[in-house]
């Protein structure tokens, strides 16, 4: 196998690969998925963790370095800290985290530490409990803030991911800060973005970036930007003045950064993706199912990344809007 790095069309070298482990998910966000008829990938489709585990040890050898698994919810995926060990092992991985909404984290936390795991993002997007149930149409805010102080009581690297829709959320943006500030967690407000199943997505709807800061610095104080961050990161990361909290910023919509993206996808029936918005897709199920030979799955992980585009273009009239959710794709 060849150990020439994954290099696009632009330039852009890919050593960071996400993989979704599942599509289904124990919460509805209303910007994300529908309340009830949603439709799930037959169990049969879905990549096994035998076959997860061999097409990122090809990855491994074509430079990716840093895993990521999301969903759907991975935590519903059955027996997820086996899958954990087996990819930690793999030569050349040196970096495994973890997206989840929380719902299940406390009873699973102990488990995926022992497996490998050490970094989490969870998603939460409000610490008041009616608009997280008016949010997710669940009532399972207990269960998540248990599952973040478990994280924290066993040590982990915690990120919390907070989407950010216009004339919803702007109350929570100052008091997730706050609340990080406190427990040296970084709190990520993510820009909200055109991959609904919905079609509600308008960018009117988007609460961006330089409101947000706006936001931060009236309600805590100076923000200022954290000085040699990594250009390729997704996230434009600050630190307040006083020294204590960071916060980041995924900007998709208001400051793109398709330019540096190093990232590659999975998703849970075996699609290679170049973006999160691509419309088009590579299918490797097949060639992981159909032979033994790694030559298959390393030329169709090379040919999604020649082929990636130079940008997703939100902010223009060339946008379409992928033909899969959020849930669907992997976050």
């Amino acid at each position: 196998m060849s150990g020439a790095p994954l290099v696009d069309g632009f330039g852009r070298v890919h050593d960071n690969l996400r993989i979704s482990v599942t599509d289904r998910c124990n919460i509805r966000c209303f910007y994300c998925m529908p309340e009830d008829g949603v439709k799930f990938v037959p169990k049969r489709e879905i990549l096994t963790f035998e076959e997860i585990e061999r097409f990122a040890r090809v990855a491994a050898g074509l430079g990716v370095r840093k895993l990521r698994l999301t969903g759907g919810e991975p935590l519903l995926r059955k027996d997820l800290p086996v899958l954990v060990r087996k990819v930690a092992a793999i030569p050349g991985i040196e970096d495994i985290a973890l997206t989840t909404n929380g719902v299940l984290l406390a009873e699973q936390a102990a488990a995926l530490r022992d497996s490998g795991l050490r970094r989490l993002n969870v998603h939460l997007d409000t610490l008041d409990r009616e608009r997280f149930r008016q949010i997710t149409r669940r009532d399972d805010f207990d269960r998540v803030m248990a599952g973040i102080d478990e994280c924290l009581r066993l040590g982990y690297s915690i990120k919390i991911n907070a989407v950010a829709v216009k004339n919803l959320v702007e109350a929570d943006i100052v008091p997730l800060a706050l609340f990080g500030r406190e427990r040296g967690i970084e709190i990520r407000y993510i820009e909200f973005m055109p991959l609904d199943s919905q079609g509600i997505w308008l960018p009117g709807a988007v609460l961006r970036q330089d409101d947000m800061l706006a936001l931060l610095e009236k309600g805590i104080g100076p923000l200022e930007a954290i000085p040699d961050a990594d250009p390729r990161a997704p996230a434009l990361e600050y630190r307040f003045s006083d020294g204590i909290g960071r916060v980041g910023f995924i900007s998709s919509v208001s400051r793109p950064f398709c330019l540096n993206c190093n990232r590659l996808r999975l998703t849970a029936d075996g699609k290679i993706r170049y973006c999160l918005f691509a419309i088009e897709e590579t299918d490797v199920r097949e060639a992981l199912r159909s032979s033994a030979d790694d030559g298959p799955v390393e030329a169709l992980i090379r040919g999604t990344v020649r082929a990636k585009w130079i940008g997703h273009e939100i902010n223009t009239a060339k946008f379409v809007p992928p033909p899969r959710p959020m849930y669907s794709i992997g976050g």
